[in-house]
C-alpha cells in the first residue's frame, strides 16, 4: 500500500490561512508526529485528513484513491480526540464494540472483537466495566481500543495524552508506540509535547504558522534542524551569530578555528548545550564568565557569560566541570557538531 499522500492542502478561514500549501507523504505502517506550538495548524491538518474539514485547495489521498471530499465515515479511519469522547452511560466493553454495532456486525463477533482488543490494551475482564470506574490511563486505552475497532486503514490522534500526569503520559506514550507497531497501521498524532514526538514518532513534521519547517526522523530534527525556528523548539540550543571575513570566522565577535560557514558571510551556529565544552580560557575557546550553575541531579547546567551572551553548557555529574560562579572560563565549539543555518 501506498500510504496517505497530502498534494498542496490549503486552508482558510477567510482572510486567515491556517495551513498554506502542505506538501507530505506518510508511507504506509507509518507513525508520524505533528509537531508545533499553538495555532501552527496542526489540529487544522489533522482535521482535514479525518474528513472534519475541507481544504480550500489541494488533494487528499490515501492508498492512491482520492479523499478529499469522501465523508468522515467513508474513510475507514479511527480517531482518538483529547477529551476522549467515550460514552459515560456504556460499559467499557459497549464503547469499544459501539463502531461494530452501528456498521451492522454481528453480536458474536462484536465479542470477539472487543476480547482481542481489551488483551491487546492490557484490559482482559474489564468489558463489563462502567467507563466512570476507570483510571485516566485505563480510560484512554478504551478510547484507543475503540478506535481500533473497526481495523482502520488510518489512526488519527489529536493530543491524546495531554491530560494524563507526567509519568503516566511517558508510560503511555511507550505502550502506544509499541501497539502501532505491533499493528503496522498508518498513525498520525498531533502534539505539542517536544519529547512525546521524539519518542514515538518515525517522523516528526515541525509546523509554524500554518507551514511544514522541517519533516524528518526525530535524531535528524535534532542534530541537523533546517533553520534556527526548528532548532530552538526542539530541545535546548544555543544560537550564536557568526560571520566569515578575509577567510577568518568568529562566533560572538571572537575568532574560532575549523568552523566553516560555506558560501554564507552571515550565519548562526546551532550548538545543543551537551556538545558544548567548557575548557580554561584561550587556545581557540571563546571567552567568558560563569553566571550560574544549576545541578539537576541527572546533569549540571553551567551558564556562561560571552560578549553579553548567555550560552548553557550540559555535562553529566560524573562530566561535572570544576567551575564557579564568577570564574573566567574558555567555550570550545567543535566544529561537527555546530549546525550552520542561514535563517
Amino acid at each position: 500500500m501506498s500510504g496517505l499522500a497530502l498534494s498542496n492542502v490549503t486552508k482558510e478561514f477567510g482572510s486567515f490561512t491556517a495551513v498554506n500549501n502542505v506538501d507530505i507523504t506518510v508511507p504506509h505502517g507509518t507513525f508520524v508526529c505533528l509537531l508545533g506550538p499553538s495555532g501552527c495548524g496542526k489540529t487544522t491538518l489533522l482535521r482535514m485528513i479525518a474528513g472534519l474539514d475541507l481544504p480550500t485547495s489541494g488533494a487528499i489521498k490515501l492508498d492512491g484513491d482520492d479523499i478529499t471530499r469522501v465523508p468522515t465515515h467513508k474513510r475507514n479511519l479511527g480517531m482518538v480526540f483529547q477529551s476522549l469522547a467515550l460514552f459515560p452511560h456504556l460499559t467499557v466493553g459497549e464503547n469499544i464494540a459501539y463502531p461494530l454495532r452501528i456498521r451492522g456486525v454481528a453480536k458474536e463477533e462484536q465479542k470477539k472483537r472487543v476480547d482481542e482488543l481489551l488483551a491487546m490494551i492490557h484490559l482482559s475482564g474489564y468489558s463489563d466495566r462502567p467507563v466512570s470506574k476507570l483510571s485516566g490511563g485505563q480510560r484512554q486505552r478504551v478510547a484507543i481500543a475503540r478506535a481500533l475497532s473497526i481495523s482502520p486503514k488510518l489512526f488519527l490522534l489529536d493530543e491524546p495524552l495531554s491530560a494524563l500526569d507526567a509519568k503516566l503520559r511517558e508510560a503511555m506514550q511507550v505502550e502506544l508506540r509499541q501497539l502501532q507497531q505491533k499493528l503496522g497501521i498508518t498513525t498520525i498524532v498531533v502534539t505539542h509535547d517536544q519529547r512525546e514526538a521524539m519518542t514515538m514518532a518515525d517522523t516528526v513534521v515541525v509546523m509554524n504558522k500554518g507551514e511544514i519547517r522541517q519533516a524528518a526522523s526525530p535524531i535528524e530534527i535534532y542534530r541537523r534542524p533546517a533553520d534556527t525556528f526548528v532548532a530552538d523548539f526542539i530541545g535546548s540550543t544555543n544560537l550564536l551569530e557568526a560571520e566569515a571575513k578575509a577567510g577568518a570566522v568568529t562566533v560572538l565577535g571572537q575568532p574560532v578555528s575549523g568552523i566553516s560557514l560555506g558560501s554564507a558571510s552571515k550565519a548562526t551556529l546551532s550548538v545543543r548545550p551537551e556538545d558544548v565544552h567548557l575548557t580554561a580560557p584561550g587556545n581557540g575557546a571563546l571567552s567568558g564568565t560563569v553566571t550560574f550553575v544549576r545541578d539537576l541531579g541527572g546533569t549540571i547546567e553551567t551558564f556562561v557569560d560571552v560578549a553579553g551572551r548567555q550560552i548553557v553548557a550540559v555535562s553529566t555529574p560524573r562530566a561535572r566541570p570544576d567551575v564557579t560562579v564568577g570564574q573566567p572560563v574558555g567555550v570550545t565549539l567543535l566544529p561537527d557538531v555546530c549546525v550552520v543555518l542561514s535563517k
